[in-house]
């Protein structure tokens, strides 16, 4: 009963306040565009094949600070379990002014549940990166992690969507483990188009914790998708 007789525009307000406090405390911050194009096609019933194109800029904006290609699978067991597996491909600027290249597999389990007027969606993430093979005196070196999202969708059965999501990463291998090492927060609309056709435009914050110089990114993100 309280879900339903919350207001999404009060609790998206305070959400955003909470976002916008939040990072005060970074020692370094820096402001960020991320651009993505995707693609996803029914393969059979329930299996799907998805790739996408993504770019994303900062140094507040003036910088390709990374470009990456990720392709995978997904499969959508009943209305509420979807299972996913991905290959990402990135290309990463690094301070000495190359791109460092970084391959990246991950497996996605979903769980996501209607609560009118609200979606609720829990995703787990793990995955495995290895990044400068033959390049770097630690190059192949494989980083895990694990990723826990929540995302809170208002749906009012229009062709746009507003919602809210939190992300916290997890590093499973480094020298100190701890419980996480970053945190995504946002808030965005989705805009269909068409059955086809979506948009999707958001504000991101992102902040790395218990790192030395820890960075807070301020990003602005808009992509596009096609459904055939």
């Amino acid at each position: 009963m309280f879900v339903k007789s919350v207001r999404f525009p009060v609790f998206l307000s305070f959400l955003i306040g909470l976002l916008l406090g939040s990072p005060l405390m970074g020692q370094v911050k820096d402001a960020g565009l991320w651009t993505s194009v995707s693609f996803e096609a029914k393969l059979v019933k329930k299996l799907s094949f998805n790739i996408s194109e993504e770019f994303r800029f900062n140094e507040n904006i003036t910088e390709l600070g990374a470009a990456f290609t990720d392709a995978g699978l997904s499969y959508k067991l009943n209305k509420h379990f979807q299972f996913a597996v991905n290959y990402r491909f990135t290309q990463r600027h690094r301070l000495d002014n190359y791109y460092s290249f970084r391959h990246r597999f991950y497996g996605d389990i979903k769980y996501s549940h209607k609560l009118k007027p609200f979606e609720i969606a829990l995703r787990t993430r793990f995955q495995d990166q290895i990044s400068d093979i033959g390049r770097a005196s630690d190059g192949g070196v494989p980083e895990y992690y694990l990723r826990n999202k929540l995302n809170v969708k208002w749906d009012v059965n229009k062709p746009y969507s507003p919602y809210l999501s939190f992300e916290l990463f997890s590093p499973l291998n480094y020298p100190r483990i701890y419980a996480f090492n970053g945190i995504r927060a946002a808030a965005g609309i989705d805009y269909a188009f068409s059955k086809h056709h979506k948009i999707d435009v958001y504000y991101m914050i992102q902040k790395e914790v218990n790192v030395s110089n820890p960075e807070t990114d301020f990003v602005l993100g808009i992509g596009y998708s096609y459904k055939l």
